[in-house]
């Protein structure tokens, strides 16, 4: 039981269909190998055609082949993946929320014609290029410069955890132009001078790939700059806009955790009974259910939030720093209830255990939203930028 508080009745029959028929698609497509290709450190390339065919990239966006769901059928999404797995509902959030809303958001008419029926329909991938491996936290300060030569742009920079990029048809690269404004550039598959190498040594996420790139001289036209973007500020309200499905994704995780906990608690017998009939197993299932529901609660209204174009940095900030470090907490417990067998990949619970690591640092650490809701509340930014 996750639904304690009925939130179903919230939802709307197409939210429920969207959820319920993906949850089914995890189920039966991704669970059954989602190990073997995360202890492998391999991506599942053999699932991408089947999830072209759920019809759900490009989450909100409406035309150019997009579902345009509501943002709470779209967080239902990041929660179902990441409820089935981790790795692949970050290859899914790269390229739905980070690429194609990059595009929707800041591209011009013909970048989202050129750009999003093809990705809705999963016949190219997107990547979204921000951190460096000097810049994270700061991303404000990326180094990756912008030279207008003529009729292109000439690109030269690092980048890295960039997911999706050593397959990705095209990749939004942010620079800084010779004027100091930072601008969003569409580097095409195979573009001279552009190199993406996988990450190796991840003990998190290993089934999706993220890549060290490099950018020598990368040339590209002057109509492949996004126009809607003129400053940081731009970028930033992208990432507003798709970190409130971060913190459904750490329910998801949450959940995912939760469930195989439980279903194990009432099997597993130990002294003659199983082990969801002693009082400590069930007081931690009863305080994870109890965080797991206020995380529920708190995502539905953010998504209302999102919805109406009431949400600000502060509040998707906040969501994220909350449901991050509940999660972590909540797969901990599930790891403890599991004994010395919440280790093992079978069990799938320690594959949600080391992804959490992950899911707790990326789109901006615990300690940098606990500032940008800080900043809000007392209009006293504690950070530069």
């Amino acid at each position: 039981m996750t639904d304690f508080y009925l939130l179903d009745e919230k939802l709307t029959a197409q939210e429920r269909e969207i959820r319920d028929r993906l949850r089914a698609f995890c189920d039966r497509e991704v669970a059954p190998i989602i190990n073997g290709y995360w202890e492998r450190a391999e991506f599942p390339h053999e699932l991408v055609p089947k999830i072209a065919e759920l019809g759900i990239a490009g989450g909100t966006v409406e035309g150019y082949g997009c579902p345009g769901m509501s943002a709470t059928a779209a967080g239902l999404v990041s929660m179902e993946w990441a409820r089935c797995d981790g790795s692949i509902g970050t290859f899914f959030g790269v390229h739905s929320n980070l690429a194609m809303q990059s595009i929707a958001m800041l591209g011009s008419e013909e970048q989202r014609q050129r750009w999003l029926p093809e990705m809705a329909a999963l016949d190219a991938i997107g990547a979204f290029a921000l951190t460096e491996p000097d810049h994270g936290s700061d991303a404000v300060r990326l180094e990756t410069s912008a030279r207008r030569d003529g009729d292109s742009w000439v690109l030269r920079g690092t980048k890295r955890w960039i997911g999706n990029a050593s397959i990705a048809d095209v990749v939004i690269v942010w620079a800084r132009d010779e004027d100091g404004h930072v601008g969003g550039y569409l580097v095409e598959k195979e573009t001279p001078g552009f190199h993406a190498l996988v990450m190796k040594g991840k003990t998190a996420l290993r089934a999706v790939w993220q890549a060290d790139v490099e950018l020598h001289d990368v040339r590209v036209p002057a109509e492949s700059r996004l126009p809607g973007c003129r400053n940081f500020r731009d970028v930033a309200e992208v990432l507003t806009r798709t970190r409130y499905t971060v913190a459904w994704r750490a329910l998801g995780l949450a959940l995912g955790a939760y469930e195989a906990a439980l279903a194990y608690a009432r099997e597993r017998e130990q002294f003659g009974r199983p082990i969801a009939s002693y009082q400590l197993v069930q007081d931690k299932l009863s305080r994870m259910l109890a965080e797991i529901t206020a995380m529920q609660l708190l995502c539905l209204r953010l998504s209302e939030l999102a919805q109406d174009g009431r949400l600000t940095a502060g509040m998707a900030s906040m969501a994220k720093m909350n449901h991050a470090a509940k999660a972590r907490e909540i797969v901990g417990h599930a790891r403890d209830i599991l004994g010395g067998n919440g280790i093992l990949l079978a069990n799938h619970v320690a594959r949600h255990h080391a992804d959490m690591e992950a899911i707790f640092t990326f789109e901006g650490t615990d300690s940098i939203q606990s500032l940008i809701v800080g900043r809000e509340i007392t209009g006293i930014p504690a950070i530069a930028g």
